[in-house]
């Protein structure tokens, strides 16, 4: 019975300072981050509340493969493969320049000898993905070119973890088990299965849950993928950030990926906040009371040497200053598979277990700098460069955002694709989305009526939202949903019925059509054409029903439904029955009333 107390009351802790901590340092401009690492240094080092930091930091790395996950989805494969250069060339020259320089650094320092210095060298030359991008996230430059810069060096650093530990085994004499072209090999084969499973295997497989329209297997099925994919290439070798982002890429066309996006994102923000809090337990305050003097040394050096690498880098391959300086302000700390890295070490006996734990130390407290140090970038940039987000992403950045993919919304987009501007269509019929694609459209499978789905298609970009679902309590509640949160975005909506257009004037969206208005309107001309009726005059007519028909339309919004009779073509037909009928007519009688449905589509 104490183990399961102890599990809950370990994560109200966990979620209590991840609530406390972040609104109060936000609110003093010092970023999440940071909030989290002093609540895991107060809850822990201080207080003693945890004191299993590593494990907690295990599972909580899941929040570091759920974002790498998310990320990929925003990759399509041709934007990546168009940041192969970033990714391949500056990405290798930051490893490799930064290693080398890192390890004469520590190699002066006498510490450890020529092989334990290349290990801590290329070990603290990697970079915290976790904490780069989710400040990348709060500032909101994910998008930006220097924030895919930083990307494409933070991605080449996760494909460095292989060569890196093979280095291990090669450096300690091949005393530890593994042959490095065997593991590189299998490493391969890992990436390889990945992409077929990817490309032949996971969008059937959500055809088939969406299908079902079981919502709560569709979180399930996103789950098994991002996890699964992880634990593949961490059995490969490789790490389970790396899966994930691979899964999140070959899904990144697909179009159950704002849906996916938005089932990841809670948990994801959850396990992140609890893997920073877990960085800030793992740290040892007696380590930093035995070693202050080096650490003070030792970690302001090798940030600095990080930045001034970097930030020359980023100028000889065309970054402008501007976005050097941020770049170098953003990886100037060390990653979280320098703990794998120094571990491995450690055990190989390439460097003494109080070495590893020192810099791992070492690589905490630039960890608790970096977000300190992006603050201070701000004040050496020349604020003469105009910064430009790339909004080269599938389905992002589009002007307009359709919800609902019915008939007449497949019109309407044509209109707009005709107009050359792009449209982020969501729908949430499986089988309407398969039929699309078949005809060249591009749609995404989503629940409009979920924030989280809106957010994730881009809605914060969107000029104009298009609802155009079939069913009117739906269509309500995604106006009331988006004039509530996105109250930038113009509202355009297809109504159900006269009646539903009332409502919607009342609820003041922007524009409001009924789909058989205009389709009726037409198919009268073309009867008075018939006829005999000249076009010019059937035309006129046509207009001229139109004018009283957004006047009634006027006087019904705020008179109620029976203003406006008598601007109706009303003129009743008395003929003669064959069969006398069983009861007098009432002409006399308004002529909307009746049913539900006369009365709505009059």
């Amino acid at each position: 019975m104490s183990e399961p107390n102890t599990l809950f009351t370990e994560t109200i802790l966990l979620l209590g300072g991840a609530v406390v901590s972040a609104p109060i340092f936000k609110r003093l401009g010092l970023g999440t981050v940071l909030g989290y690492l002093a609540a895991g240094v107060v809850i822990g080092p201080i207080f003693h509340g945890l004191t299993d930091g590593e494990q907690i930091l295990d599972v909580a790395e899941l929040g570091v493969v759920f974002l790498l996950f998310i990320i990929g989805l925003e990759l399509k494969p041709t934007r990546l493969w168009q940041m192969r250069r970033d990714i391949f060339g500056l990405g290798t020259a930051q490893v490799v320049t930064t290693g080398l320089l890192l390890t004469l650094l520590t190699y002066l320092s006498g510490v450890l000898d020529w092989r334990g210095s290349i290990v801590a060298g290329f070990g603290l030359a990697l970079s915290s993905t976790a904490f780069a991008m989710q400040i990348l996230e709060d500032e909101g430059d994910v998008n930006t070119r220097y924030g895919q810069r930083s990307f494409s060096m933070l991605l080449f650093q996760d494909l460095a973890i292989v060569p890196l530990l093979a280095l291990v085994s090669i450096l300690d004499g091949g005393k530890s088990s593994g042959t490095p072209l065997l593991d590189f090999a299998i490493a391969i084969a890992a990436v390889a299965a990945m992409i077929v499973m990817g490309r032949y295997l996971l969008t059937p497989l959500f055809q088939i849950i969406a299908r079902t329209g079981a919502r709560e297997a569709m979180i399930a099925a996103a789950l098994f993928v991002v996890m699964g994919s992880a634990s593949l290439m961490q059995l490969a070798g490789l790490s389970m950030a790396m899966g994930a982002f691979l899964s999140g890429v070959m899904l990144a066309e697909s179009s159950y990926r704002h849906e996916l996006e938005a089932d990841i994102e809670p948990f994801r923000g959850v396990l992140l906040a609890i893997f920073f809090i877990a960085v800030g337990l793992s740290i040892e305050l007696q380590v930093l009371r035995d070693n202050a003097l080096f650490i003070i040394v030792a970690v302001p050096v090798v940030m600095a040497a990080k930045a001034l690498v970097i930030y020359f880098l980023c100028r000889a391959t065309g970054s402008p200053h501007d976005d050097a300086i941020r770049i170098a302000f953003l990886l100037p700390q060390g990653g979280e598979f320098g703990f794998v890295l120094f571990s491995a070490a450690g055990i190989a006996g390439l460097m003494p277990t109080s070495t590893a734990s020192l810099l791992i130390a070492i690589v905490t407290l630039s960890m608790a700098l970096t977000p300190i140090g992006t603050m201070l970038a701000k004040r050496l940039l020349s604020g003469k460069e105009q910064e430009t987000l790339d909004e080269d992403f599938e389905g992002a950045g589009a002007d307009v955002l359709m919800v609902g993919f019915s008939r007449f919304g497949q019109i309407a987009a044509q209109i707009l694709l005709a107009g050359g501007r792009d449209v982020t269509v969501i729908d949430f019929s499986a089988d309407r989305i398969r039929q699309a694609s078949s005809f060249g459209f591009r749609i995404y499978f989503g629940d409009g009526t979920r924030k989280d789905v809106l957010r994730a298609a881009g809605i914060d970009r969107a000029k104009i939202v298009v609802v155009s679902t079939q069913k009117r309590e739906i269509t309500d509640k995604i106006i009331e949903l988006v004039q509530a949160d996105y109250p930038h975005a113009k509202i355009f909506v297809r109504s159900y019925d006269r009646i539903h257009s009332i409502a919607l004037r009342n609820l003041n969206v922007d524009y409001e059509l009924r789909e058989t208005l205009e389709s009726g309107l037409l198919f009268g001309r073309r009867t008075l054409e018939a006829l005999g009726v000249s076009e010019a005059d059937a035309y006129e007519i046509g207009e001229d029903i139109r004018k009283r028909d957004e006047q009634r339309l006027v006087l019904q919004v705020s008179e109620g439904l029976q203003a406006g009779r008598d601007m109706l073509f009303s003129k009743p037909v008395r003929p003669e029955p064959l069969v006398k009928p069983k009861r007098a007519a009432n002409f006399d009688e308004d002529p909307l009333a009746g049913t539900a449905e006369v009365t709505a589509d009059a």
